[in-house]
């Protein structure tokens, strides 16, 4: 696999394992709306959709005014179940510092909200080691829409032939697809490699270290 000048990366299920704090959200809201009968693993497939999409294929429900209230709970929720409930994937450091060593730019692109994911990485990472941060509250159209990536492209001032896109869902490839940029699958998510490999990509790996 070629060296890229520029590394985004997606977050839930490409750097971090967040699913514990996401479904202790979701069933806390569910459960207050006596939404009963969805499983784990049901909750887990939406993970990297924005919440409102998540809520609406969970229950059903389409109401917008409905999806902004159980959105607006969630994140409520988060302030105190999510952080302590994410950890990084164990080779996420290792592999963001060698990539960050030889001299790669470094970038996430998350329908996660920005200063969620900078509570964390702001603890694990030296001060001013990513380059760029795109989170849910940064872009109008979420993905697959290319926006975010689009911006951060931009804002780096980087070729799309050197740039990669990290991710673990088929959202994420789709993103891609759409900004016209290479992408990379890794398997630490709901998602198979048989579903990730039907999109246009370089590479499919188990984790992170597919990238070195």
């Amino acid at each position: 696999m070629k060296r890229y000048s520029t590394y985004l990366f997606d977050f839930d299920y490409t750097l971090a394992d967040s699913s514990k704090g996401i479904v202790t959200c979701f069933r806390h809201v569910l459960e207050r709306h006596n939404h009963s009968g969805i499983d784990d693993n049901s909750i887990k497939r939406t993970i990297g959709k924005t919440l409102e999409e998540s809520f609406s294929i969970l229950t059903g429900i389409t109401s917008p005014e409905v999806l902004e209230a159980y959105r607006k709970e969630y994140v409520k929720e988060a302030d105190t179940h999510m952080t302590v409930n994410t950890h990084l994937f164990p080779e996420t450091l290792e592999v963001l510092m060698r990539l960050k060593e030889e001299g790669s730019r470094i970038g996430i692109i998350s329908t996660k909200y920005r200063y969620r994911i900078l509570e964390l990485l702001d603890r694990k990472l030296p001060e001013g080691f990513l380059d760029i941060v795109v989170g849910g509250e940064d872009v109008k159209q979420h993905k697959p829409s290319p926006e975010g990536l689009l911006f951060a492209i931009d804002r780096l001032k980087q070729d799309k032939q050197e740039v990669i896109y990290i991710g673990d869902s088929t959202v994420d490839a789709q993103t891609a697809q759409a900004a016209g940029v290479d992408f990379a699958g890794i398997l630490h998510g709901m998602t198979t490699r048989e579903e990730l490999a039907a999109y246009p990509h370089v590479v499919i790996g188990k984790d992170l270290t597919v990238l070195l």
